[in-house]
């Protein structure tokens, strides 16, 4: 510790012992002195990273560039530095863990302009984000982030989905959704833009993923091939000019020549680097929470996380039912039962419950007695929560939090924002604010990815920019399962997945057909069980057919039992792209998760973290001998007990797509 204390007075003293035109050095260390950043304060303002002394990031430029000329970066003339250190653990409302270790260490350089740079360097990587001091209103016409490997370096990259893209401006509205490439810097297309996190492999075999964090009113941040050789480059989406709203979303007909305005001074999103030695370590880190704003002080009691029934994977499919099923009362009831008998605490009803066409979430279809509805789940401890648009809600948000939070509903799941301008990321956080004050929680469906809203907002609990489980629905050639042992190390690295697993028609992926009403997953039954443990779901979809659910009740009551946040995570091991294992506790008891690619693999997983002092209780569902048929079904669900010793090591056989979950109870 005092070895850090040193380097960064040497920092400080540095910082002001010369003129401030003169070109000035910073070097902030982690408190383990493992993470250095190197900036450069000339004519423009470079960082450039090492971990245990390998270069991982060229200088790489940083700056913000206003409508009126003027400029954050360029030219800046620097009066100087102050450091920080901290160390304070943090209790959040809902996460994957009940303490965060937030340790950093932090420079502010100060500018004669109105603004300073702030760099925060934590064991596990760094960040920097620009903070504007202006009085007066200002408007920034483009940020430039630049972000220089030492070579052509290999990243993991998503595109915007776009099959034949002529320009960026065609690719600003998108779903976030799409299946990562594994190919070099050199090979990305220059008119396609990535969505972050990306993932790049760096020296030594390291892991550097690249996120930003506390994005509240600014453009999002895409990435294209960078001008220099072997970068990457900041892309952001233009202010919007021309609005159109349709029935669910708001069309951008055109745009402006900048990205962002304001009043009066900001502070701006982090620019996130995330650096792991183990593919592992990327499971369980906790910068980008760390990195958010904080929550007011306030009661959260009422915040209340957990598993919810889902009527849309389904389509409203229900069979061996006495009545017509469909979006009517009766259906609704039918999921409210279904809840109450798996303890369930939450039913979503999807789109369909509001007048199609009316833009007015007051217009409910007459199938639909809302109020009865609540009453009968209320009578049953259940909560239902609400689908609608984005206009819809967007249009009259405080009337519509306002009427349906005294009717008894729970909560909105937002849908079809489709854009992370400024005026989209502006609206999550006016619906996360207006939402908490009327005590609703908040699923984002149809959004970009999570940057730390949830810590600034604990009812927003979900996020979806995930290809998730519902592309099974209508994809004729998915290939899902590379993609779940994928998706855990870079998109769920920002924060919670909107993913809906949970499927009971389980296949191999030549067994695998697209079924819109009727859907099956890719994989075994015990893949869907595992990741309801793997995958951060604060609201976790049980997606499938309450029909089908009854007809597998071993599995569908242990799915409703499995805690949806958590005391303790545990990153148990993986590589990207072939197999992941999490562990996570609640109480006294771990769940223990592992799925792989297409590959059938043994595993033998270190558990020595459980203590086993008085005997351990075991449950498991584990792939069985048939599972890597067509039908892939088959499962073994056994118990044990394991007297105490110390607990070392378990094996775990999985097939082809396969999975397993342990529950493991210390007695």
């Amino acid at each position: 510790m005092k070895h850090c204390f040193y380097i960064l007075l040497s920092v400080l003293f540095f910082g002001y012992s010369n003129p401030m035109w003169a070109k000035k050095v910073f070097t902030l260390y982690s408190p383990d002195a493992k993470v250095e950043v190197k900036i450069i304060v000339g004519d423009s303002i470079t960082y450039s990273l090492r971990h245990e002394g390998e270069l991982l990031l060229k200088p790489s430029c940083a700056a913000m560039q206003m409508t009126d000329g003027s400029s954050y970066g360029l030219k800046s003339r620097c009066t100087g530095s102050s450091t920080r250190k901290v160390r304070q653990q943090l209790q959040p409302v809902v996460y994957k863990k009940k303490i965060v270790d937030d340790h950093f260490n932090e420079l502010t350089i100060h500018f004669i302009e109105p603004f300073q740079l702030i760099f925060r360097a934590y064991n596990d990587g760094f960040a920097y984000r620009f903070v504007s001091l202006s009085k007066k209103p200002f408007v920034v016409k483009n940020e430039r982030a630049e972000i220089v490997f030492p070579d052509d370096a290999h990243v993991h990259v998503a595109y915007v989905n776009y099959q034949n893209p002529e320009n960026h401006e065609q690719q600003y509205k998108n779903s976030f959704e799409n299946t990562y490439r594994y190919i070099s810097i050199s090979d990305i297309e220059l008119q396609r833009l990535i969505f972050m996190p990306v993932l790049a492999e760096v020296a030594g075999g390291r892991k550097l993923c690249i996120t930003e964090a506390d994005l509240l009113n600014y453009a999002g941040m895409f990435l294209n091939k960078g001008n220099a050789p072997n970068s990457l480059r900041g892309i952001f989406a233009p202010y919007p000019k021309e609005l159109l709203p349709g029935d669910r979303n708001i069309d951008v007909i055109s745009r402006e020549n900048y990205i962002a305005r304001y009043s009066k001074g900001e502070t701006f999103p982090w620019r996130v680097f995330i650096v792991s030695k183990e593919d592992k370590e990327l499971l369980n880190n906790d910068m980008v929470y760390k990195l958010a704003t904080p929550a007011p002080a306030g009661d959260y009691s009422w915040i209340k996380p957990g598993m919810v029934a889902w009527d849309w994977w389904c389509n409203w499919n229900l069979y061996g039912v006495d009545f017509m099923a469909g979006v009517n009362n009766k259906t609704y009831q039918y999921f409210i039962d279904f809840a109450a008998d798996y303890h369930i605490p939450y039913i979503i009803m999807d789109e369909g419950w509001s007048v199609s066409g009316k833009r007015n979430l007051f217009h409910v279809v007459p199938e639909i007695n809302l109020l009865e509805l609540v009453e009968y789940a209320t009578a049953r401890n259940v909560g239902i929560i609400l689908w609608c648009g984005y206009y819809p809600f967007s249009r009259d948000m405080e009337r519509v939090c306002n009427h349906y939070a005294n009717m008894g509903i729970k909560g909105f799941k937002i849908d079809f924002m489709d854009r992370d301008d400024q005026i989209s990321t502006d609206f999550h956080r006016k619906a996360a604010e207006m939402t908490l004050k009327y005590k609703l929680l908040v699923d984002f469906h149809g959004t970009y990815k999570p940057t730390g809203l949830q810590r600034t907002y604990p009812n927003v609990l979900n996020f979806e920019g995930v290809y998730g489980m519902e592309q099974l629905k209508w994809n004729p050639n998915p290939d899902q399962v590379p993609y779940e042992v994928t998706v855990p190390y870079i998109r769920m690295v920002a924060g919670p997945m909107d993913y809906t697993p949970g499927i009971m028609r389980n296949s191999t992926r030549g067994g695998f057909a697209p079924i819109n009403s009727d859907g099956m997953s890719q994989g075994t039954r015990c893949r869907q069980l595992a990741t309801y443990v793997l995958y951060e779901m604060p609201l976790a979809m049980m997606s499938d057919n309450p029909v089908h659910y009854r007809a597998e009740d071993a599995c569908a009551r242990f799915i409703a039992s499995i805690p949806t946040t958590w005391d303790e995570t545990v990153a148990v091991g993986g590589t990207v792209g072939e197999w992941v294992a999490i562990a996570r506790r609640k109480g006294n008891t771990w769940y223990v998760a592992a799925i792989s690619n297409w590959e059938a693999r043994d595993l033998t997983l270190d558990l020595s973290f459980i203590e086993n002092k008085q005997g351990l209780s075991l449950e498991i569902f584990k792939d069985g001998i048939n599972a890597f048929r067509a039908a892939a079904h088959d499962y073994k669900h056994e118990y044990a007990f394991i007297p105490a010793a110390p607990t070392s090591v378990h094996t775990l056989k999985l097939a082809p797509g396969g999975g397993a979950v342990l529950k493991i109870t210390t007695l």
